[in-house]
């Protein structure tokens, strides 16, 4: 089904993609060539709308619409999944254009640019779990939202940047607890307390601690270090004792305890080779 839905959009996309624009005249003026943007922008046509925008400051580097057609390009770019000459733009025009009174535009969008860097236009139609994905463009885009808030705070794009950097920092902090569990199916369980302790030391009111806590006690339970483990499941019980992880009374559940490996009777019974005990993962978050 899902290949069917991508063929069928590209075929879309494809027969879209046509057009029967002609070429922008030599001699056309610099408003005619902003009208005809303006009109691709409206249009959606973005790929046209670039071009155009982009002729327009190469023809009229100084004209009146220069610096609004530079801002506008962001956008077009931005709009045509361009992400990386988004940022490109938007570092242009803020190297350009430092004191503009919407260079708080240019900082919003490069951030948004970053953003959205791995997605594409059909990942509206077949949903993926970002936090499986390389953050590298995550960690990008909190930093040029940060920026934007630090200069920029009663800029009108201020509030979601905020908030977009809320959503940010879960979606880092669930990318960690997704490594943690990585580290568990490679029984690398230092690893995997580690990163377990960099969530709940590093991003504290995100959804992820709970399970950051979780992992700690697991993984320092597989390496025999009680006290800490105890010490992680006593802070779990005290903070989210509704986690999965805990029993009615308390304690922690797993196929790992801490008086050892929890087998079925399938797996004793025939010496571990059946129904072994899964390597322990941690994804608690609210299934929609």
């Amino acid at each position: 089904m899902r290949y069917t839905l991508i063929l069928f959009l590209s075929l879309l996309l494809y027969g879209c993609s046509g057009n029967d624009e002609q070429p922008i005249a030599a001699d056309t003026g610099e408003q005619q060539i902003y009208e005809e943007a303006q009109r691709y922008l409206r249009g959606s046509n973005y790929d046209l709308a670039v071009r155009s925008l982009q002729l327009l400051e190469s023809r009229y580097p100084f004209g009146k619409y220069a610096e609004q057609a530079q801002l506008e390009l962001i956008y077009a770019h931005y709009s045509a999944y361009e992400h990386e000459a988004a940022v490109e733009a938007a570092e242009r025009f803020i190297r350009l254009h430092p004191q503009h009174p919407n260079v708080d535009y240019a900082y919003y969008m490069k951030g948004l640019a970053a953003y959205t860097a791995n997605e594409d236009i059909f990942a509206r139609f077949v949903p993926t779990d970002q936090t499986l994905r390389d953050t590298s463009h995550a960690s990008e885009a909190f930093a040029e939202f940060a920026q934007l808030v630090s200069r920029f705070a009663d800029s009108p794009y201020a509030a979601d940047a905020r908030a977009r950097m809320i959503a940010l920092r879960n979606l880092l902090a669930r990318h960690e607890i997704n490594v943690a569990n990585y580290y568990f199916r490679r029984g690398a369980y230092m690893a995997a307390a580690n990163r377990g302790r960099y969530v709940v030391e590093n991003f504290q009111r995100t959804p992820a601690v709970a399970d950051g806590l979780a992992v700690m006690a697991q993984g320092y339970i597989l390496l025999g270090l009680d006290d800490l483990a105890q010490d992680a499941i006593d802070t779990l019980a005290l903070n989210y004792p509704e986690h999965p992880s805990l029993d009615k009374n308390g304690e922690f559940v797993s196929v790992y305890t801490l008086d050892g490996l929890q087998r079925s009777w399938i797996n004793r019974a025939t010496f571990g080779l059946f129904d072994p005990p899964q390597p322990p993962q941690f994804d608690n978050r609210p299934r929609l």
